[in-house]
């Protein structure tokens, strides 16, 4: 005869295997191909240091850089951008106020510093990438800002210089530097 004992382990046991189940069946992982967003990291960007300066750390533009600022406005005024990036210096926002005003463009500020690490995070957040930005720095930023954007620019930018414009197209694969004048 089966005893109490054996008969309560029995019946522990099938309670046992009755709850956990089937064995769970293996499922292969299907990969997903990650899609990659088409414009990060590329666009059309228009790079310029602040046009003439008055003394003082955060000054406003001398009548020579009123005008530079204008011309940069008639050269820039059917480019199609789309907003313009800036330091929150008054010499560089004036440098775009003629587009900015005029042409009814966004303007967003990003911190200038040694890397060119702040515009890229303003960019993303808020999402310009495959966009037309003009981009206004300043003599110790230009280069940095152009490194960033993935050229190799062997310029220097003297404290003289006003007058250069970096036009950087950046593709998904390739990315060409053109210079100008203003």
């Amino acid at each position: 005869m089966i005893s109490r004992k054996m008969m309560y382990g029995m019946a522990l046991a099938i309670t046992l295997l009755a709850a956990c189940g089937p064995a769970p069946v293996k499922q292969e992982r299907v990969q997903v191909p990650v899609m990659e967003d088409s414009t990060f990291l590329t666009g059309t960007f228009f790079v310029v240091r602040h046009a003439e300066k008055n003394p003082g750390a955060d000054s406003t533009l001398t009548e020579a850089g009123l005008k530079r600022a204008g011309k940069l406005y008639r050269m820039l005024k059917d480019s199609g951008i789309t907003r313009i990036y800036s330091t929150p210096f008054k010499r560089a926002l004036q440098t775009g106020d003629s587009l900015r005003i005029l042409g009814k463009i966004d303007t967003a500020l990003y911190k200038p510093d040694s890397t060119g690490e702040s515009l890229l995070y303003e960019i993303s957040r808020n999402n310009d990438w495959g966009k037309k930005i003009l981009v206004i720095g300043h003599s110790n930023t230009i280069i940095p800002i152009l490194k960033s954007l993935n050229t190799f620019p062997r310029d220097t930018i003297r404290d003289e210089d006003y007058d250069r414009l970096f036009m950087v197209y950046k593709g998904r694969k390739l990315t060409k530097m053109f210079r100008a004048r203003y």
